[in-house]
């Protein structure tokens, strides 16, 4: 039997000499005749060293380039209305962020290390056919955030067009699936310019990220300086006290609210903290993913949600009004210069964001479930697909029900899964894969029929406990129907599926290593 104390604190001491481990090249002759494998096309292949190019630049400006868009931008504005303070609530996703890195370092060695993407990384866990169960998953996640980024930069043409031609704001009221048709030609334009990109394939993702990561930085901190000038300052919501200090109408109800809006937070990159094996397979060494990541993503994310917090806060002085909304502050200005250099940077900042972090990951998960027959392309038109029909627009239209159902809802499921990956990896094979045979249908890791049993059964149990606060949140379970334990538990929704999972997987393990 495994003792808990000594499985984390094997995963503790890996975070520290990983980034020694050597990054192995493929050996082709293992791979001679794996064509005809059910399991294997060229896009889920593993990358050669001769293709492994990215370094420590290329991941810090991977997660610059995704953390500096809208959404982050925007991300305080649901913690400061709830009450919490600026500092508050940049301190919280800067903690969540902190918090998140640590599986996305642990869970990229295995692409580093092998040139492996994360659907192929799960065989080694859930078993060749088990695999599509976590991969799914999160290529379903990845599709409501693709439609939420595409909605975004849709919009954000709509509304800076809107100025140049008034009358596509005001000359329709008639509703198309809850918005004006206008906007929706708007939304589908920007969709078809994703779906060229992910036509052009990785290397045009990568080339993209490297022109958004100064874009946007710059951008925002213009709209930094313009605020500051502007309104003479930052205005009172810097000046604002949190509403659960004494004294104030939350009082004494601060770490009632901090517990799930950190959750949510973790939430917002839950997704990437998985399938990070899809980027870390081009690195050259583990080093070059691990600084460049640790650099990379919880300072930016702090950084942007200060200057969305700032710049709205301005807006209040120079408009009269609170403006969380970027493009609604933009539309603001007359220059027509400004206007389109403006509305050119914000869509390349969404689409660089939209095509990393929510299209790459969905296309290999759907290549996964049939390689023969699905490729990296038809997989991200698939995600598109699926991205248009779920209405992201309505995803979008309540700020609290976008954090605290949204984001924490789905770290409920995703939590469990890094805790099942990160335990196989770590604990369980000491970081050693047998590669080829993760493209062999009848390999070692074929398990039960193609399923992992521990890996299955560990997630089901771990998901359980979340499974009543979720209901409550959504609305389908009244509050007093459910024990108030229960309720409150879901507020550790990540953080008690992902700990649930990372025991229960080793103790499955345990009882029988050779069928589960």
């Amino acid at each position: 039997m495994y003792s808990v104390a000594e499985n984390f604190s094997s995963v503790s001491r890996t975070i520290f000499d990983m980034a020694d481990s050597v990054a192995l090249d493929v050996d082709p002759a293992a791979f001679s005749g794996m064509e005809e494998s059910r399991l294997y096309n060229a896009d889920l292949a593993p990358v050669p060293k001769s293709r492994r190019k990215w370094r420590v630049g290329s991941y810090a400006a991977l997660w610059i380039s995704m953390s500096a868009c809208i959404p982050t931008y925007m991300l305080a504005s649901s913690l400061i209305d709830a009450g919490m303070s600026w500092w508050q609530a940049i301190l919280t996703i800067f903690l969540g962020n902190v918090i998140v890195v640590i599986p996305m370092i642990l869970n990229a060695h295995a692409g580093t290390r092998y040139g492996i993407p994360f659907p192929v990384f799960c065989r080694a866990s859930f078993g060749t056919i088990g695999a599509n169960i976590p991969a799914l998953m999160r290529a379903f996640v990845a599709c409501g955030w693709f439609g939420i980024q595409t909605w975004i930069g849709g919009n954000a043409i709509y509304k800076i067009m809107s100025v140049f031609v008034p009358s596509l704001a005001s000359g329709s009221s008639a509703n198309f699936l809850g918005i004006t048709f206008a906007q929706f030609l708007c939304f589908l334009f920007f969709w078809a310019v994703n779906m060229l990109v992910v036509y052009k394939g990785i290397d045009c993702i990568r080339w993209l990220l490297n022109i958004k990561a100064p874009l946007l930085i710059a951008l925002g901190l213009l709209l930094l300086a313009w605020a500051y000038r502007n309104a003479g300052g930052f205005g009172p919501i810097l000046a604002q006290p949190s509403a659960f200090d004494p004294g104030q109408p939350k009082a004494g109800q601060f770490f009632t609210f901090f517990v799930p809006a950190l959750t949510g937070m973790i939430g917002f990159w839950a997704t990437l903290s998985l399938n990070i094996p899809d980027f870390s397979r081009y690195a050259c060494s583990q080093r070059d993913q691990i600084v460049g990541q640790v650099l990379g993503l919880p300072l930016t994310m702090a950084l942007y949600s200060f200057i969305g917090v700032a710049v709205t806060s301005a807006t209040t002085i120079i408009y009269g009004s609170t403006i969380w909304d970027p493009v609604d502050v933009l539309t603001r200005f007359s220059n027509p210069i400004v206007l389109v250099v403006a509305m050119l940077a914000l869509c390349i900042a969404t689409l660089a964001t939209n095509i990393a972090a929510n299209v790459v990951s969905p296309a290999n998960d759907f290549s996964n479930v049939a390689p023969h027959r699905i490729s990296f392309r038809t997989g991200g038109l698939i995600t598109g697909i699926i991205g248009v029909v779920m209405m992201p627009w309505k995803l979008v239209v309540d700020p609290s029900g976008y954090i605290f159902t949204w984001l924490v809802g789905y770290s409920a499921l995703l939590g469990p899964i890094g805790g099942i990956m990160i335990a196989d990896y770590y604990v369980y094979r000491r970081r050693h894969l047998d590669v080829a045979d993760l493209y062999r249908a009848h390999g070692r890791y074929r398990f039960t029929n193609g399923f992992s049993l521990a890996a299955v059964f560990s997630l089901i149990l771990a998901v359980l406990p979340n499974l009543p606060g979720f209901l409550v949140a959504v609305k389908i379970f009244d509050t007093t129907s459910v024990p108030a334990f229960l309720v409150r538990l879901y507020d550790y929704a990540w953080f008690v599926g992902f700990v649930n999972a990372f025991i229960l997987y080793l103790l499955l393990r345990s009882f029988n290593k050779r069928s589960t």
